[in-house]
């Protein structure tokens, strides 16, 4: 192989490879459908289970394009935590407070979780932000850390019974 044949050889090997680095790893913290758009009634095209190592491709709003396998696809961003999982991942996926959103064939919100205390106009204007969501997981704790603060400070758990139901009218009547 001559000298420049190598060098531009060489030169693609590193720009492929450069674009695969680029990709992030991440970790199924739940089970979740694959669908083939950012759609809760997209089409599903696999499945990926918990603890599965997964590719992370792009996010877009509540949804992450993932390859798990041979399969490509659109998972819920809080089916995936970035990086390898271990002991704390679910609690890291379970802190942070975002908007989901699903879609029932019209591309409208249909449904919406973790907005207590949002507008309409809050929630239509929701956009992801990368920063935010690094400070959020920042605050996330293992569970045996969260289990060894516990019995350091004398804790000690205790089941709570459920508030008896209200009468809705009851409610508005405040």
């Amino acid at each position: 192989m001559s000298y420049k044949l190598w060098i531009r050889f060489a030169a693609l090997l590193l720009a492929l490879s450069a674009s695969a680095w680029a990709q992030d790893s991440g970790t199924a913290v739940k089970p979740d459908d694959i669908k083939a758009e950012p759609f809760k009634d997209a089409k599903t095209v696999g499945a990926v289970k918990k603890g599965e190592v997964v590719s992370i491709l792009k996010k877009q709003g509540g949804w992450m394009q993932i390859k798990a396998g041979a399969v490509s696809g659109w998972v819920r961003v809080l089916s995936v935590r970035k990086g390898s999982g271990g002991p704390g991942a679910a609690a890291e996926i379970a802190g942070v407070a975002g908007v989901a959103t699903g879609r029932a064939g019209t591309g409208q919100v249909v449904s919406t979780t973790g907005v207590r205390g949002l507008s309409a106009d809050e929630l239509k204007n929701a956009r992801y932000d990368e920063e935010e969501l690094k400070r959020a997981e920042a605050n996330a704790i293992a569970a045996d850390e969260a289990k060894a603060f516990a019995e350091k400070g004398e804790l000690q758990a205790r089941q709570v019974s459920w508030l008896p139901a209200t009468d809705a009218t009851a409610v508005k009547g405040r």
